[in-house]
């Protein structure tokens, strides 16, 4: 909903349609967005648990999923979110067959891929937000004490959306020079950076019981991307053919996101240790599909 709501207040679309199994409870989402139709751009919403009701959407972004728990990883969701994916994806293909389909629910990657092979799909036109909001998270911890801002700094965090992501910073620039050049940067301020950013997710459940309002953002920022043909790079979660000899799994690289959704991918210089991370990612998401 916190999805829903960042793409309510931005405006990014005419008509939006909320599907959940319990229709109560999104007739009173509905219900609580329209009660602020005053304060934003003129939107339809409409609540129910009919599927058919998705037939001619642009896009489809599925978040439905158990939630992960205190001192739960993604991965730990594989099982039941699969079969929960597994029901979604032939009605999204029977009603929606023509949408771009972006999946948030966890462990990204794992049913990104699977969702992938369920769709049977073009590639790109099914990806995940995967390390987009991880990506998000590095840049801010970067830019504290780099004393620039996150939109400034290029630095991706890439592979899993989960405990074997990586930052790669051979890659990585602000204002075109290598982050790495810059007088302030340290590897065990990097470090620091990349952990906090690592276990952000974790300290935020154990918080407040769950992530909402940054992935609702980046959830908004690539519907933004899709329905405006911004053609914007981000990291996102995309079946691999060939990306640094890897193929048969989903995770994330840099993408170009437009209107037919991932549009093209760069495969990024990596260093060794790089290509190793990268490589460990591969083989313990391939365990889960």
């Amino acid at each position: 909903m916190t999805a829903a709501y960042a793409i309510t207040i931005q405006g990014l679309v005419s008509e939006l349609v909320l599907v959940g199994r319990d229709e109560d409870k999104v007739i009173g989402e509905e219900l609580d967005l329209e009660h602020g139709s005053l304060f934003f751009q003129p939107i339809r919403v409409n609540a129910t648990s009919d599927y058919a009701q998705i037939g001619g959407s642009d896009m489809i972004i599925i978040t439905a999923g158990a939630a992960q728990r205190p001192g739960e990883t993604r991965l730990n969701l594989a099982h039941k979110n699969i079969a929960i994916i597994s029901e979604i994806i032939p009605q999204v293909i029977k009603y929606a067959p023509q949408a771009i389909i972006m999946i948030v629910a966890n462990p990204v990657d794992v049913l990104t891929y699977k969702a992938y092979q369920l769709a049977n799909l073009p590639k790109g036109q099914i990806f995940g937000t995967g390390t987009a909001l991880d990506t998000a998270r590095f840049r801010f911890h970067l830019s504290e004490f780099m004393h620039v801002s996150p939109k400034s700094i290029h630095a991706y965090i890439l592979g899993e959306h989960g405990d074997t992501s990586f930052a790669a910073l051979t890659s990585a620039v602000i204002g075109g020079q290598p982050l790495t050049t810059f007088p302030n940067y340290s590897k065990e301020r990097m470090l620091k950076a990349y952990e906090e950013t690592r276990t952000a997710a974790d300290k935020i459940i154990k918080a407040k019981g769950a992530t909402y309002y940054a992935i609702g953002m980046v959830v908004a920022s690539m519907v933004k991307a899709v329905l405006r043909d911004s053609k914007t790079v981000t990291p996102a979660s995309i079946p691999l053919h060939q990306y640094h000899g890897h193929s048969g799994v989903a995770l994330s690289v840099p993408c170009v996101i437009g209107r037919s959704g991932v549009e093209d991918s760069f495969e990024v210089k990596l260093s060794w240790e790089e290509k190793q991370q990268l490589d460990h990612s591969v083989t313990i998401l391939k365990k889960y599909l």
